[in-house]
């Protein structure tokens, strides 16, 4: 059984869509239809479709979110690690919470995709070395936060996302208010364990980490409800779609906001 109430969030990928207008649209809709959490994400080039198509800077964007919106909580579904110094993420985070009035969840992860690495002249090393430099990465943001006057609204939410078991769950332990994933029942059940192995080290609750999941959309509404049914059963929580520019269909979410209202009563 969750320890956190359902939520229901939905990255709105920056893609595809060369009129801004169309995902501006798509954020009122969504903020309409009662969405807890809207998400973007961290690359400069599409991730599937034109792969030199339309395409909208992250954190530019969320600030823009933060003046369009009035209820729901936002943030990246991940900020890359690799591309702003840690320091500078920080304050970049708190400015734009500040602007939202406390509605910014912050979240990251060590990156992947090559091409974004390449064409905007990132060191993209291997998956250790990325790894190692978000380790390194997380308690520098924490102590900036610290530091920055005025200080962020409130505690902002730290979202990790990976399941790397032997450093992410790791980080996820030390630093993370939510967990992302994007796993099958029996995985996460794994990987959970794992995490909270890694609290125990820590002497932290798991029950504290907000557990949250994608959930695929191409076999239909119905499988996509008994998936998350499975997932909620076992502890998670936050239950994100994806959709893409320039339509942004919505259709998945609004089934979802309707399943997290039975669900929660």
């Amino acid at each position: 059984m969750a320890s956190h109430p359902i939520r229901i969030g939905v990255q709105l990928q920056p893609q595809h869509s060369p009129d801004y207008a169309n995902i501006r649209d798509a954020v009122s809709r969504a903020e309409d239809l009662g969405v807890d959490v809207l998400f973007n994400w961290d690359h400069f080039y599409p991730l599937y479709g034109d792969p030199d198509g339309a395409h909208f800077e992250c954190w530019t964007m969320l600030a823009a979110w933060a003046e369009q919106t009035t209820k729901v909580e936002f943030g990246a579904l991940v900020t890359c690690n690799s591309y702003r110094n840690p320091e500078l993420l920080a304050d970049m985070a708190r400015t734009t919470d500040h602007i939202s009035g406390g509605r910014l969840i912050l979240g990251i992860g060590s990156g992947w995709f090559e091409k974004d690495y390449d064409e905007y002249g990132y060191d993209f090393g291997t998956a250790g070395s990325r790894l190692n430099d978000l380790g390194e990465a997380l308690p520098r943001i924490n102590s900036r936060l610290s530091k920055l006057n005025p200080a962020p609204t409130r505690h902002i939410p730290v979202l990790i996302g990976g399941g790397g078991e032997k450093k992410t769950l790791k980080y996820v332990a030390q630093y993370a208010d939510i967990w992302h994933s994007f796993v099958d029942i029996d995985v996460y059940k794994h990987k959970a364990s794992v995490l909270a192995e890694h609290c125990a080290t820590f002497d932290r609750n798991p029950d504290e980490i907000e557990r949250s999941s994608g959930l695929k959309t191409d076999d239909g509404l119905d499988p996509m409800i008994a998936q998350a049914n499975l997932l909620a059963d076992a502890g998670v929580s936050l239950f994100t779609v994806g959709t893409g520019g320039p339509g942004y269909d919505l259709e998945a979410v609004e089934a979802l906001v309707a399943w997290r209202d039975k669900r929660n009563g």
